[in-house]
């Protein structure tokens, strides 16, 4: 798995704004910014996430995946 198809994954099952990854081939580090994430605690946005994935952690084909999850409203004031 490299950086691109775990995107692609990510993508294919959640509405992005704006999405990035990066890793090793078994440590990744993400940033994802949905509207689908409005009103949801941090704990259930990771848990979206991690259901685009399916079995894909439980098989160890992605080993660790750390993200940071914003709307695009906190998307936009973080980045000034």
């Amino acid at each position: 798995m490299n950086a691109q198809q775990l995107q692609d994954i990510i993508a294919a099952g959640l509405s992005c704004t704006y999405l990035t990854v990066d890793g090793d081939g078994r440590h990744w580090s993400a940033v994802v910014v949905s509207e689908a994430f409005a009103g949801m605690r941090p704990i259930a946005r990771h848990q979206r996430v991690y259901a685009t994935l399916g079995q894909k952690m439980h098989t160890d084909e992605v080993h660790a995946l750390s993200m940071k999850t914003y709307t695009p409203a906190e998307w936009a004031a973080q980045a000034k």
